[in-house]
């Protein structure tokens, strides 16, 4: 008996639909990938964000300023500010605080620092912008220079600051406790934070560039500076 076997018509058929069946497993795979990458990349951000408001709350809790100085103004050595200044797409705001760790006493160092959040431009990114921490621990007269400075979070598409004057009632979107136009040796009552970050599409170079948003008042324990005690 003959046996008859399969045309070449027949063939290119089953290939076709096995090519496409495998095609379309793939699309789905592929898909579900995204999808998790997705998921994760959300996750990452909801927990860079939340660290950094984190510390950004428990620092300002521990702002201060001092009028502890000489009488001679030319021996002066230290300088302490709360100063906030209105910018896009980040403020910028330099402190003094009660927040150095000594990791080794015999450090000439203190629990105080010089603190900064500010907005700066990723080297790696176009058109990136990243929240700095900027933190000195031995204090002088240039409140706002030196120190080593980190990323606290990156590519972020607002950073917020806003100020309750508590003589006024108003919330004011900049602060200088060293001039006497401003707001001389006074600290907020309450400090608005509002930081939202991108949701990491820029940084993936995809299509889903969703944000993530991170909003808090952080009350402040000392509003007036820290003087002399007096008999």
């Amino acid at each position: 008996m003959r046996h008859r076997g399969f045309s070449l018509m027949e063939v290119l058929i089953a290939v076709a639909i096995m090519t496409m069946i495998a095609t379309l497993i793939f699309t789905a795979f592929s898909s579900l990938q995204r999808s998790r990458e997705g998921i994760r990349r959300v996750s990452d951000r909801y927990r860079e964000g939340r660290m950094a408001m984190s510390r950004i709350a428990r620092e300002l809790e521990s702002a201060y300023i001092s009028n502890h100085v000489p009488i001679n103004e030319n021996i002066r050595v230290v300088k302490t500010q709360f100063i906030a200044s209105n910018d896009s797409p980040a403020d910028r705001l330099d402190f003094n605080a009660f927040v150095n760790r000594r990791m080794d006493r015999d450090l000439p160092v203190s629990d105080q620092a010089e603190v900064s959040y500010l907005g700066q431009e990723d080297p790696e990114g176009d058109g990136i912008v990243d929240l700095i921490r900027r933190i000195n621990p031995r204090l002088d007269l240039e409140p706002d220079k030196g120190g080593v400075g980190q990323v606290l979070a990156r590519d972020i598409d607002l950073f917020d600051l806003r100020y309750l004057d508590p003589l006024t009632g108003q919330w004011a979107e900049e602060w200088n406790s060293t001039e006497a136009l401003g707001q001389l040796n006074r600290l907020p009552l309450q400090v608005q934070v509002t930081l939202v970050l991108n949701g990491g599409g820029r940084l993936t170079e995809e299509s889903s560039q969703s944000t993530v948003t991170f909003k808090t008042k952080v009350r402040l324990p000392m509003q007036n500076a820290l003087i002399f005690a007096m008999p």
